[in-house]
This record gives structure tokens, C-alpha cells and sequence, in this order.
């Protein structure tokens, strides 16, 4: 069996950590009980070969053999197509699968960053741009308020959609934005409660403590 290698930075500052999106592979990788490695590039100093894989200079990659795959969305869907715990092999299992997942990337993630980056700057002057990308998340988040007040996942059981959602709503969740979407809220713990993201969850976290120790013996030296 072809090995599989995913790749993130090789270390971060703590702000990130737990929220790095290496984590929906890895996640994605534990619920379909796949072995694979990780490997590390530097944070600084991007080689041409980091570009030639992902050529936005971001991170995770997934390779495995000759192919490699930029962009977490299509990589948990290039996992999830390996297994049926992730995706259904009929068609209409697979369709409800793989419409969510987009809907995770293209409708609640892309309301999400521009919101995130307003957060994360400290910018909390009132203006017109900033009461629509509020507005905008908002609308987004009651649509899945109302889709998760009948539903325990995505579709009829868990899937691949729910690991891009519930790490979309993790990281709104962390700037305070599900306080009015309990069912949101409900459906992200849900996914924080599987033994298989708490397992990528402590593993990404293991990865950059480990990179702290590297680096401290390295300025020791």
C-alpha cells in the first residue's frame, strides 16, 4: 500500500495550535483508521518545492504516491472516497456527502473569514463594512441553526461533511460567534466528542510541543 504523508509547518506560535487545518485530514485519516505520516516544512523560508505543492505557500498538503492534494477540503474528500465510514459508496450517499462539504467550504467558511479576520484584528469600530460581514455570518449560521434542529449530522450519519463543518464552527466558536446557535454549538461538540478528532486534536498539539523542544535545544546549542 502506497504510503500516505501529510504535510504541515513544521512549527507555529501558540495561537493557531488546535486550529491549524492539517487537523480536518488528520481527523478525517483517524475515522477511516489510515496510517500515515507527518512531516514537516518550515514556517519561514518556503523552498520552491513547498510552492510546487501548494502554490499559495499555505499548508497541509496530502500526497500519497505520485499524487498530491493542496487544500484541506479536497483532501478529507480525497480520504473520504477510501472509506465508507466517511462517505457512502452510492450515489445519493455520496452526493449528500459531498454537497455538505462544499457547503461547509463555500457558504459557511467563506461568511466565516472575513468575520475571523475582524475579530482577530481587535477592529471593533462600528461601520457599514463590518455590520454586513457580521450580518452575512449571521444569516449563514441561522440557515444551520434551522438545518440542525432535526438532524444529529449532516446527512443520515456521520461523515466527512461533518469534520469540515464542525472545524468551520470551531474556529467562529472561538470568538464567541455560535452564542446565539446552541444547535450549532450542540453539532460541534458532537464532532469534538469523537475519540477520532480528540486524537488529531492531541497529535497536531504534540507535533508544535515538539517543535518547541527542537527548537529550544537548538538555541541552547
Amino acid at each position: 500500500m502506497t504510503e500516505i504523508t501529510l504535510t504541515t509547518f513544521e512549527w507555529l506560535p501558540e495561537f493557531p495550535r488546535g486550529y491549524v487545518r492539517d487537523i480536518r485530514i488528520r481527523w478525517a485519516l483517524e475515522e477511516a483508521g489510515l496510517a500515515y505520516t507527518v512531516k514537516g516544512v518550515p514556517f519561514k523560508d518556503r523552498s520552491n518545492d513547498h510552492f510546487q505543492h501548494q502554490p499559495f505557500g499555505q499548508v497541509p498538503w496530502l500526497s500519497e504516491g505520485d499524487i498530491s492534494i493542496f487544500e484541506s477540503g479536497a483532501a478529507v474528500l480525497h480520504v473520504a472516497e477510501k472509506s465508507e465510514k466517511l462517505m457512502q459508496s452510492d450515489p445519493k450517499g455520496r452526493s449528500e456527502v459531498i454537497k455538505w462539504l462544499f457547503a461547509a467550504l463555500n457558504s459557511v467558511e467563506a461568511a466565516s473569514l472575513p468575520w475571523f479576520i475582524f475579530q482577530f484584528s481587535g477592529d471593533d469600530k462600528e461601520t457599514e463594512g463590518g455590520n454586513a460581514i457580521n450580518s452575512f455570518l449571521a444569516s449563514r449560521l441561522t440557515h444551520m441553526e434551522d438545518v440542525l434542529a432535526e438532524r444529529e449530522w449532516l446527512t443520515h450519519r456521520f461523515s466527512a461533511a461533518d469534520i469540515v463543518m464542525v472545524d468551520v464552527f470551531r474556529v467562529i466558536d472561538r470568538f464567541d460567534g455560535l452564542d446565539d446557535h446552541p444547535n450549532c454549538r450542540d453539532y460541534m461538540q458532537r464532532g469534538e466528542d469523537r475519540p477520532a478528532f480528540k486524537k488529531a486534536f492531541a497529535d497536531q498539539m504534540a507535533f508544535f510541543a515538539e517543535a518547541d523542544i527542537r527548537m529550544c535545544g537548538s538555541d541552547d546549542s
